[in-house]
């Protein structure tokens, strides 16, 4: 009895901190705007609120991991939870843009590890048949609440005005964590011997911001933008630095000599290296999610304001698939549902370019990509990166979601790309479809005189334009026209172009988002006879496939 009532605490403290630390992330995006304003500053400043908490993030994640490790899961929950409350507050409280950016740095230092925690802490001692539930438990908290920080965001600044409220919020959640992990949670850790490495925590610190830093750099010319120093300078220096830790490492793994930060004898095994492949991959599909405002605005008809609702169907969906998949892994092992993870996104995101076109169209498939998602995100990979393991789950658990935070970052560059070079043919458009659809229109109006002299004024303008007229242009002459209908027209038949153009750029990125699902069922298949070799320093236990 004492045993199942310290396994609900630790569930539920650890499903609320990963809740609360998984929305901010996405809680910032609905506010950015009006904090730009608050601190006067301009967007592309404004935007490092968010580049430097997942700076934060991508660094703290192998050290919190291999800290909990080295020094129990449970301190290290009460001091990540102090951390991000801390930080919350810091944030509300700034007295200016500068100290803002440090207050952020300080929230992501405190909730990049609460997931890699709990889910340690999960493997380390829920028996393991219950270990898949819960974990898919811990990830459909994760996945709800990155879909739902934008919504939750806008709400609050609806009903509040404040942004502070946003941060301020976590102040009380994170006290009543703090109290109640100090009196429930039972400490779990798997002590190593020798000194804590902090050269290499150093060395590989320095080298994730190193990567990161290149990565976010990137923008949606993503060939020009390698060519850039900012870009391929800071990936060289991070590519060095962490070829130099590896080195390092591996020396003072052979000589006993201390505590690695990097699990090397892990990442030396191919069946390791292919877990973290397909969580790069699952990364990608996650940011394919960021998209689905903009897709309902610029190809449905959303207003604006509206768009991020539309977003619910696929948070919801993506709980569901969490919870699926922890249910299929204890079921029929964590291969089969790696595959049908891949599988249902594939499926979800081709249903937008071949399918969609209404918006209950839209919620079938953007709910069935919801569940692919989700079946990915908890249980699945966590037991795969961490099955034959009796020490370093922590550790394991970090490279993982570090290399799940790169295949977000890197995604969107790729995914912006195709909406970018879309819109920058627009010219193209309008000179070959726009008179063809501009005459589709008017013969369902009837025009007045006036009108109609306007219309051939614009008539003589296009045909004197030679390769057509520019969109630009177009704006000028709408402007200027003083019949309504004749205005409504020329504007109906402007939208239809631009919402061609938005179509064949979201038809690219979610085109890509399901080749991506289809290699992570590639990654999978490869992955069942890596499974099979049972590596000299892993005592690898057989799942069914």
């Amino acid at each position: 009895m004492a045993k199942r009532s310290s396994q609900f605490w630790a569930l539920f403290l650890f499903s609320i901190g990963v809740f609360m630390a998984q929305l901010d992330n996405g809680i910032i995006s609905a506010a950015l705007t009006t904090i730009n304003r608050s601190f006067d500053v301009s967007a592309n400043w404004g935007a490092w609120g968010i580049t430097i908490y997942t700076l934060g993030l991508a660094i703290s994640l192998p050290i919190v991991g291999k800290l909990s490790d080295r020094y129990g899961r449970k301190k290290l929950f009460i001091v990540e939870i102090a951390l991000f409350g801390i930080g919350s507050l810091l944030v509300a409280l700034s007295p200016s843009f500068g100290f803002y950016l440090f207050a952020r740095v300080v929230q992501a230092l405190g909730g990049g590890g609460i997931f890699i925690i709990g889910s340690s802490h999960i493997l380390s001692t829920v028996e393991p048949d219950k270990q898949a539930k819960y974990l898919g438990l811990l990830g459909a908290m994760n996945g709800i609440a990155a879909v739902l920080g934008p919504n939750i965001g806008s709400l609050l600044l609806d009903l509040t005005g404040k942004w502070h409220v946003l941060f301020l919020i976590n102040v009380p959640i994170a006290i009543v964590l703090f109290i109640l992990g100090l009196r429930k949670l039972e400490e779990s850790s798997d002590p190593s011997p020798g000194r804590l490495d902090l050269i290499g925590t150093i060395i590989l610190s320095l080298g994730i911001l190193s990567l990161m830093l290149g990565l976010t750099n990137i923008d949606v010319d993503f060939a020009e933008s390698l060519t850039r120093p900012n870009v391929w300078g800071y990936l060289l220096g991070g590519v060095i630095l962490i070829t130099i830790l590896l080195f390092f490492e591996g020396k003072m793994e052979r000589n006993q000599s201390g505590d690695p930060i990097l699990p090397v004898r892990l990442i030396k095994q191919p069946r390791y290296l292919m877990v973290l492949l397909i969580g790069t991959l699952s990364g990608g599909l996650l940011a394919a999610m960021i998209y689905i405002p903009s897709f309902t605005e610029q190809v449905l008809g959303i207003a604006a304001e509206n768009s991020g609702y539309w977003m619910t169907p696929l948070a919801l969906a993506a709980g569901i698939g969490a919870g699926l998949g922890g249910m299929l892994v204890s079921k029929r092992g964590p291969v089969f549902t790696v595959i049908m993870s891949g599988l249902i996104a594939a499926i979800g995101f081709m249903l937008f370019p071949l399918w969609l076109e209404t918006r209950w169209q839209f919620i079938i498939a953007s709910a069935i990509a919801g569940v692919g998602i989700g079946v990915i995100l908890g249980a699945p990979l966590n037991i795969l990166a961490t099955e034959g393991l009796k020490k370093d789950k922590g550790s394991a658990l970090a490279s993982l979601s570090l290399l799940r935070q790169i295949g977000m970052t890197l995604a969107p560059a790729i995914y912006a790309g195709f909406i970018a070079r879309a819109f920058n043919n627009m010219g193209t458009l309008f000179a070959e479809k726009f008179p063809g659809i501009l005459q589709q229109n008017l013969a369902n109006v009837t025009l007045s005189a006036e009108a109609q002299a306007e219309l051939a004024q614009i008539g003589q303008h296009m045909s004197s334009g030679g390769s057509g007229v520019s969109e630009s242009e177009l704006s000028g002459m709408l402007q200027a026209i003083q019949d309504p209908t004749l205005k409504q027209v020329l504007a109906d038949s402007v939208g239809e172009i631009t919402k061609t153009a938005a179509q064949t750029g979201f038809s690219g990125l979610y085109w890509t988002a399901a080749i991506l699902g289809m290699a992570i069922i590639v990654g999978a298949l490869v992955l069942i006879p890596l499974r099979k070799k049972s590596p000299q320093d892993l005592e690898v236990t057989e799942e069914t496939v």
